[in-house]
């Protein structure tokens, strides 16, 4: 075997160990003081939902790489000191409860769910303070719905009714309730201390009235057993009954003093109850007035609001009505000079394109004359010429004459009448061809009547005359 061959099997097996290694670095186990969720891909629920996590408390789980990932819940304990003050209690007085709770992430398979879905990467700091808030929520409504005396004489009620409701809400979290330890409670108006002033006092009276009937037993017996004597010594008996007499009479006023003791402590604790009552009911009508005009001053803001946010849209609108507006004319003016434009280039196109085809037939012309401008040009007016005549016959064509009178004298020293001469002036009255050609700069054809050089110093000849006079 050749060490290629060698190499290939040598990486082969490299690839399957560490492969392998990798497969079983993905089984996770789970420590006992910790919860491991499962995330990702984990499968669906009973409805057919998609399952959010997977809880495992001990033992162990392969984590699927790609499709799956894993986390730890603490497990330890958190001892959270709640000091609820000025609690409301139903008799409307406020007392302070200050107690110390300690909860913990539960491993009970829904509320393990629960924690899973709430508190997953949250800090322990994070996951106390939101216990705290509702401890102090929980505490305030129980504290309401519990008289004062319920509270300080019946713990075990209170501690109950504390543990039912704060579970249940702490299982909405994810978490469970481990102990609750209520250090003291106090009221600002000395109400409970009232209350246990009285309870001594009615347990010294229940002492003081044993020992008075005790006393009473004894000497009713010591009576009974020294009848005949005090029969036989009537004085000392009499002195014995005084002494009895007065012994109760001392008692007597003792009892008396005490029950007026009594009725002044409860006068005290009805007085101070009465107070506190007034006290609350005052409180609750300036919270009353503070929340009415807090309601007042929101509808304000919010009716101005509302006004502002209309006049706003209504500007707003305008403005898109203006450059809409705006943009409408510039579009229809920009159409209407583009139309005018395009109409121009048209007409120009046409006028380029006539003297371009006027150029190239007069070239052929040209060409057809012999390359001869002249003969072409006469060939030009010969094809014109009856045009031209036509144009200047049409020019008195239309001229209506109804009567003409002519006083005919003879014939003028031309051999003309003046009948003749009229209709001659009146011809003579449209230009000439020769004149019309002058004006463009052009002299006809000498086949069209052109002037001989003679003939046009012949005419410039007077008018100078009439210049120079």
């Amino acid at each position: 075997m050749n060490s290629g061959a060698i190499f290939l099997i040598s990486a082969v097996i490299l690839v399957i160990v560490s492969f392998l290694a990798w497969v079983c670095s993905r089984y996770k186990k789970c420590p006992s003081d910790k919860i491991m969720v499962v995330y990702g891909s984990i499968g669906k629920n009973k409805d057919g939902t998609n399952r959010s996590a997977k809880c495992i408390h001990g033992g162990a789980e392969f984590v699927i790489p790609v499709f799956q990932s894993y986390a730890f819940l603490d497990l330890t304990p958190i001892s959270i000191q709640v000091d609820l003050k000025n609690a409301l209690s139903r008799q409307n007085i406020r007392i302070d409860v200050p107690s110390r709770f300690t909860v913990g992430i539960s491993t009970e398979p829904g509320v393990m769910q629960n924690a899973a879905e709430r508190l997953l990467g949250l800090q322990l700091s994070e996951i106390q303070e939101l216990s705290k808030d509702i401890i102090f929520g929980q505490l305030r409504l129980i504290i309401a719905t519990m008289d004062i005396e319920e509270i300080n004489t019946d713990r075990d009620k209170f501690l109950a009714a504390v543990s039912s409701n704060v579970e249940t809400e702490l299982k909405k979290i994810g978490l469970r309730l481990i102990n609750v330890n209520v250090t003291d409670i106090s009221d600002e108006s000395g109400y409970i201390a009232a209350l246990g002033k009285e309870a001594a006092a009615k347990a010294i009276n229940d002492a003081k009235k044993s020992v008075a009937e005790q006393e009473r037993d004894g000497s009713i017996g010591e009576a009974n057993a020294h009848m005949e004597q005090r029969i036989k010594v009537s004085e000392a008996d009499s002195v014995a009954i005084q002494g009895e007499n007065e012994a109760r009479m001392k008692i007597a006023m003792s009892e008396a003093a005490l029950k007026e003791k009594e009725a002044e402590a409860l006068k005290i604790a009805t007085t101070a109850e009465k107070i506190q009552a007034a006290k609350a009911l005052e409180e609750s009508y300036a919270a009353e007035q503070a929340a009415e005009e807090a309601r007042s001053a929101r509808e304000k803001a919010t009716l101005e609001a509302d006004i502002i946010v209309r006049t706003e849209a209504k500007k707003r609108q305008m403005e898109l009505e203006a450059e809409a507006e705006a943009e409408q004319i510039r579009r229809k003016a920009q159409g209407e000079a583009d139309a005018i434009y395009a109409k121009m280039e048209a007409e120009a196109r046409g006028m380029e394109e006539i003297l371009k085809k006027q150029a190239a037939g007069f070239a052929e012309i040209v060409k057809s004359a012999g390359g001869d401008a002249e003969a072409a040009l006469k060939l030009l007016i010969a094809d014109k010429l009856e045009e031209l005549m036509r144009v200047q016959v049409d020019a008195i064509k239309n001229i209506k004459i109804d009567k003409v009178t002519v006083w005919d004298n003879g014939q003028n020293g031309d051999g003309k009448n003046a009948t003749a001469g009229f209709l001659s002036g009146m011809m003579q009255s449209v230009p000439p061809l020769q004149d019309v050609f002058a004006l463009a700069g052009m002299q006809l054809p000498e086949i069209l009547g052109k002037k001989t050089p003679e003939a046009i110093a012949a005419e410039a000849l007077p008018q100078a005359d009439a210049v120079t006079e």
